[in-house]
């Protein structure tokens, strides 16, 4: 009888079991595809407002959004959206071409987005629509002495470079994105005096007379603000870095309505938006969170 019993339960206890992993396997699902979205950023200005603005897309999607911004550096937002610490962040074209892949610097805005593109493909994580603004490095001059030295181009400022003093953090004298490479693009040249300071006090610096460049980023709202003037890469030294969002696989596949949102929001970002979000931020010392909902109502995102 002993036999019998467990001759006849031993198949139902299978079926069951079955039964109880599908039901987990399907919950599993509807609980990937229901979760909040965890949005990242790092630590700046920028990447703060950026973070904010999607958040908001996300929101006005339908989705729950979780907010983890102000994350760190870029090692740090990598590592968060590697582990599945969040499911998304706003990263740059350039940075992930150079500081992720370790792949040699391009000019091209696309060959740079099909290269981190496929290159993020292989670790499970997707570009999503890159924005036309692009934060890359610059020298900056203000419109007076661009006009009264007639500097236009880095090879401009180059050809007058023993004139001028420049002024930039105490790192671009040595980066190969820096003083060293502008060298090794333009050509050789030695400047009448590098004024190394802390970054916040570049434009400072400038507008007050005591540099006649300074060392910036095209999407700094200083540049606007100050009415300066971004002097041409004319030879293409610096590679692009447009921002775009950098997404999990596994959260588009079980959210896919992400990427119409966030890619609504893609052309809305030019250099000259960005330079003035920014200022309100650095600037005028507003919240970033304000910031970004203005922008968000005024843009009828």
């Amino acid at each position: 009888m002993r036999r019998l019993r467990r001759f006849f339960l031993l198949p139902l206890l299978a079926l069951f079991t079955a039964a109880i992993l599908i039901a987990c396997a399907l919950g599993g699902g509807n609980e990937t595809a229901n979760a909040p979205i965890k949005v990242g950023s790092k630590d700046f200005t920028e990447a703060l407002i950026i973070g904010e603005v999607y958040s908001l897309a996300l929101e006005k999607a339908g989705f729950q959004v979780e907010r983890k911004l102000n994350l760190g550096g870029t090692p740090v937002a990598q590592a968060a959206l590697e582990s599945g610490t969040i499911d998304l962040y706003p990263e740059y074209t350039g940075t992930g071409l150079l500081t992720i892949l370790k792949e040699p610097a391009l000019s091209d805005p696309k060959q740079v987005y099909d290269k981190v593109s496929a290159g993020y493909k292989e670790k499970g994580l997707i570009w999503l629509e890159p924005s036309p603004m692009n934060n890359t490095q610059a020298l900056a001059m203000t419109k007076e002495s661009s006009d009264k030295l007639g500097i236009k181009t880095i090879s401009d400022f180059v050809a007058k470079a023993g004139q001028l003093t420049m002024v930039g953090p105490p790192e671009f004298e040595v980066r190969e994105d820096g003083l060293p490479g502008i060298k090794a693009k333009y050509g050789n040249f030695d400047l009448k005096e590098y004024k190394a300071v802390d970054a916040g006090l570049r434009y400072k610096a400038l507008t007050d007379g005591e540099a006649d460049v300074t060392v910036a980023f095209s999407t700094d709202g200083e540049i606007s603000a100050f009415n300066l003037v971004v002097l041409q890469d004319d030879k293409q030294l610096f590679p692009p870095y447009q921002v775009a969002p950098v997404v999990r696989e596994e959260t588009l596949k079980a959210n896919p309505k992400i990427a119409d949102a966030l890619n609504a929001v893609a052309p809305k970002l030019t250099d000259a938006t960005m330079q003035k979000l920014n200022y309100e931020v650095s600037g005028k010392k507003r919240e970033p969170a304000e910031v970004a909902k203005e922008f968000m109502d005024q843009s009828g995102l």
